[in-house]
C-alpha cells in the first residue's frame, strides 16, 4: 500500500504538469497508468486511499491559483474535486477484474469527468484531460470526437499502458498491439484535419482596457475600468478615421467592463453612449445588471449606436460561493467574507446566438467557456463565431489566465470557429479554428486587437454529438459495475477456501456427471 500510495502521489503531481503553466501534455498517459496501477487489484474499500491521494496531488496543484481568492476557497474546492478521484478508485478496482478492463476503466474516467463538470451546483470542468491537448498531435481529433472523446482516448491510452506493464507473455504482445493501434487511430485526424468553410468575413475589435492598481481587483476603481474601455474605443475611432486601422463591424468589451448597472448608473450609461457614438458600430458590453433587490445578472449586451441596448446573453454558469451563495438561508447571517456577495447572480438560459451587425455570435462569459452546454446550444442554432468575455483580474498574477486561454483555443479547434477573447487586463486574443493565435494582448496593458475573421455555420461532429459520448461512457461504466460483482462472487466461491478443502460441486458439475 505504501508503494501504491507513493505511485498515486507522483502520478497526480505529474498530471498537474500536463496543464499550464508547464503544459507537458505527454505525461498524461503515464500519469493515468500510475493511477490505474495504484488502484487495480485492490479490494474496493482499500482502493479509496491511493485514489484520493492521486486526486489531492493533482487538483491541489492544478488549481493552486485559487489561492488568489483565499486559502480556504482553494482548500475547499480542491478537496471536493479530489473526492471524485477518490470515489473512482473503488470503481477501477471492480472494473479491473473484467475482461477488456482498459475499455471499462477509460469509460469510468470519462464518466467521472462528466459528473464532476456538472455537479454539485454547476460543477467544475477544470482539469478535463482534453484541456491539456491544444498543442499536441491529438488536438485535430477535437472537432470529430470533442473534448469528451479526446479525454476518452487519453484515458484509454493510460489504461493500455498500465496493461502493458502488468501483462506477461502473449498478453503483453496483445496489450502493446492495442496501444499502438490506439495511437494510430488517435493520429488519423491529423492526416485529415477538419476543414472549415467560411461563408463570409467580418472585422472585429477586442478591447482590453486594463485594471488600475495592482490589477487583481476589478472593484478597486471600477469606474476607471469603464473609462479605460471607453477611452480605448474612442482612440480606436480616431485610428479608424486616420486610416491606421480598418473600421470594425463591431467591438467587444470584456466581462465587468462595467461593474455597475449601466441602465441605473448615469455616468456608466453616458460613457457607453460616448464610445458607441465615436466608433459608430455596435459594442458588445460586459455588464452587471440589477435583477431586483436580491439578484444580479452578468450579461453581454449588444449596444447599438442608433438604437441603444438590444440583444443580451446572460452567463450560464455563475460561480458558487464566488458569484452566488447556495443555501444562503442556512447561513443565518454569519457569512464572513461571503458577506461581500450581497446579491446572488442568476443563471442564463439563452440558446440562440446574439445578432451583432448581421453576424450570429455565440457568447461565453468567463468560466462558461469550460462548459459544453451553452456553447454547443448556440452553435447548433447558427452561431458563426464565438466570443469569450472574461474578467480574470482576480487571477492576473496566477496561471489561471493561461489555463483559461488554452481552453478557449481548445474550443476554437473543437467547434471549427474563430474565437475572440476580450479580457479586462489579460489574456485577450483572436484565435483561428486550428487553434493558432492570430493576435494577443500582453497582460496588464491597454490594447485593442483588430482582425478580419471568417464566419462559418458548419457543425462539427463534436458539436453534433454533444453530451452523448459522455452519456455513453457513463452507461458503459454502470453496465460494467452491474456485471462484475456476480462474476467476482462466483470467482470467490472457488478461490476463498482453506488449503486442501475440496471444491464444492456446482449445478453444472452435477448435470455433467449425470
Amino acid at each position: 500500500m505504501l508503494l501504491r500510495t507513493l505511485l498515486a502521489l507522483a502520478s497526480g503531481l505529474a498530471l498537474a504538469l500536463a496543464f499550464e503553466p508547464v503544459a507537458a501534455a505527454y505525461v498524461i498517459p503515464f500519469a493515468l497508468a500510475g493511477f490505474v496501477l495504484s488502484t487495480r487489484g485492490l479490494r474496493p474499500s482499500r482502493a479509496v486511499a491511493p485514489a484520493l491521494v492521486f486526486g489531492v496531488a493533482f487538483y491541489f496543484l492544478h488549481i493552486y491559483w485559487m489561492r488568489a481568492v483565499g486559502t480556504d476557497a482553494w482548500v475547499g474546492l480542491a478537496s471536493v474535486e479530489a473526492l471524485f478521484y477518490g470515489l473512482l478508485g473503488p470503481v477501477v478496482a471492480v472494473l479491473g477484474r473484467r475482461r477488456a478492463w482498459p475499455l471499462w476503466v477509460a469509460a469510468a474516467w470519462v464518466a467521472m469527468e462528466a459528473v464532476r463538470s456538472t455537479w454539485p451546483f454547476s460543477g467544475m470542468p477544470w482539469g478535463r484531460l482534453a484541456f491539456a491537448t491544444v498543442d499536441t498531435p491529438v488536438a485535430p481529433a477535437l472537432p470529430y470526437v470533442g473534448s469528451t472523446g479526446v479525454s476518452f482516448l487519453l484515458a484509454l491510452s493510460g489504461c493500455l499502458l498500465a496493461w502493458l506493464v502488468i501483462a506477461r507473455g502473449r498478453e503483453r504482445l496483445i496489450a502493446g498491439a492495442c496501444l499502438l493501434t490506439l495511437v494510430a487511430v488517435s493520429l488519423v485526424p491529423a492526416l485529415a484535419p477538419w476543414d472549415p468553410a467560411p461563408e463570409g468575413h467580418t472585422t472585429i475589435a477586442a478591447v482590453q482596457g486594463d485594471v488600475p492598481g495592482n490589477g487583481d481587483d476589478i472593484l478597486y476603481d471600477y469606474r476607471q475600468v469603464t473609462e479605460n474601455h471607453v477611452q480605448a474605443t474612442i482612440d480606436l475611432a480616431a485610428d479608424v478615421a486616420a486610416g491606421r486601422v480598418p473600421r470594425p463591424d463591431f467591438v467587444i468589451w470584456p466581462e465587468n467592463s462595467t461593474a455597475v448597472d449601466p441602465f441605473a448608473d448615469a455616468r456608466t450609461h453616458d460613457g457607453i453612449l460616448e464610445a458607441s457614438a465615436a466608433i459608430g458600430v455596435p459594442i458588445l458590453v460586459g455588464a452587471i445588471v440589477d435583477a431586483g433587490p436580491e439578484h444580479v445578472l452578468n450579461q453581454g449586451i449588444v449596444w447599438d449606436p442608433q438604437t441603444g441596448a438590444g440583444d443580451r446573453y446572460t452567463k450560464w454558469h455563475p460561480v458558487p460561493y464566488g458569484e452566488y451563495i447556495p443555501f444562503r438561508r442556512f447561513f443565518s447571517g454569519n457569512l464572513g467574507r461571503l458577506a461581500l456577495i450581497s446579491r446572488d447572480m442568476l443563471s442564463g438560459t439563452r440558446t440562440e446566438p446574439l445578432s451583432i451587425a448581421g453576424v450570429a455570435v455565440g457568447d461565453a462569459i468567463c468560466f462558461d467557456v469550460a462548459y459544453d452546454d451553452g456553447l454547443y446550444a448556440q452553435l447548433r442554432n447558427g452561431a458563426q463565431m464565438l466570443t469569450v468575455q472574461t474578467s480574470n483580474a482576480t487571477f492576473i498574477h496566477t496561471s489561471q489566465i493561461d489555463q483559461q486561454f488554452a481552453i478557449s483555443r481548445i474550443r476554437a479547434i473543437e467547434t471549427g470557429r474563430y474565437v475572440v477573447v476580450a479580457a479586462t487586463n489579460g489574456v485577450s486574443g483572436v484565435i483561428a479554428p486550428d487553434g493558432s493565435v492570430l493576435d494577443r494582448a500582453d497582460i496588464r496593458t491597454k490594447d485593442v486587437l483588430v482582425q478580419r475573421i471568417g464566419l462559418d455555420s458548419g457543425i462539427t461532429p463534436a458539436v453534433w454529438l454533444g453530451p452523448w459520448f459522455g452519456r455513453a461512457c457513463a452507461v458503459l461504466a454502470l453496465l460494467g459495475l452491474a456485471v462484475v460483482p456476480y462474476r467476482f462472487r462466483k470467482h470467490r466461491q472457488v478461490t476463498d477456501r482453506a488449503p486442501g478443502e475440496p471444491v464444492p460441486a456446482t449445478p453444472d458439475d452435477r448435470r455433467r456427471q449425470v
